[in-house]
């Protein structure tokens, strides 16, 4: 499996030299990409940040793949979850709500078979020879997310109630009914999306995090044309059309990243 990537921190003209909290990264047969998460106060609650922490569980995953034997996916992510937490629990409050936290996909090309592996707001696309992308991700916690929307649009932004509003859609994080993300609990990758499929099927796949699908989002491709794209020209022209329409459209940015996956 020949796997490029890309991987571009968001502009930020308020911070010189910003960490990219997005990691990808490849050995032979897998690949992975972490899409790291903070929310605003976070830095008390954790010395090393976002970042750190993304880097961090992206490193652990590639360190066990290749000895992984048969042990599955979320197996080998709860190994990595529980590494990273032990790493930083003596220093920082891993338990907090608001300490870092990732999004995760991976894949992996097994036999004659492909796994893959979706947790959070992440993408894994899978380009069949026969038929439409199969386009694989968790929906959970955007989800949660629209449900608080409308409520947040009519408060006052650090208002009380504002503050309130957050704390309540947080608490939906890695609970049963609500949504998962890598963050201190290795039995959230038990609650990832997962699956398999005959890799002689396959023409390729992708792995995106929510700042590269961003293209789909903003109607600048379909997933089809996504992959036509990935194969035709690489990671980085999606990553190039996305930055053009968050300009345009006056969307903040966000790290942009993609691992784009094809058969030997």
């Amino acid at each position: 499996m020949r796997v490029t990537m890309a991987s571009v921190p968001k502009p930020d003209g308020r911070r010189a030299g910003r960490a990219n909290e997005d990691f990808t990264g490849a050995v032979p047969a897998a690949a992975v990409l972490v899409d790291g998460a903070g929310i605003p106060g976070g830095e008390a609650t954790c010395r090393h940040g976002v970042a750190w922490y993304a880097h961090r569980l992206g490193g652990a995953l590639l360190g066990r793949l290749p000895l992984a034997g048969d042990r599955d996916l979320p197996a080998l992510l709860a190994e990595a979850i529980e590494e990273v937490t032990d790493g930083h629990r003596g220093t920082c409050d891993v338990t907090n709500p608001i300490s870092p936290s990732a999004a995760v996909a991976m894949l992996r090309h097994a036999g004659d078979q492909v796994e893959y592996l979706v947790l959070g707001d992440a993408f894994v696309v899978l380009d069949r020879v026969d038929g439409a992308p199969q386009v694989v991700s968790d929906p959970r916690e955007v989800t949660i997310i629209r449900s608080y929307q409308a409520k947040l649009e009519t408060t006052a932004e650090g208002s009380e109630e504002y503050q309130r509003i957050l704390r309540d859609l947080r608490a939906h994080r890695n609970r049963p009914g609500g949504f998962w993300v890598a963050k201190d609990d290795p039995g959230a990758a038990a609650e990832a999306v997962t699956g398999t499929c005959p890799a002689s099927g396959l023409a390729g796949a992708a792995l995106l995090s929510n700042g590269a699908s961003r293209v789909v989002d903003f109607g600048l491709a379909d997933w089809a044309e996504v992959m036509a794209v990935l194969t035709a020209s690489g990671p980085a022209e999606i990553i190039r059309r996305v930055r053009q329409a968050e300009a345009r459209d006056q969307v903040p940015p966000d790290d942009a990243t993609i691992a784009h996956c094809v058969p030997d």
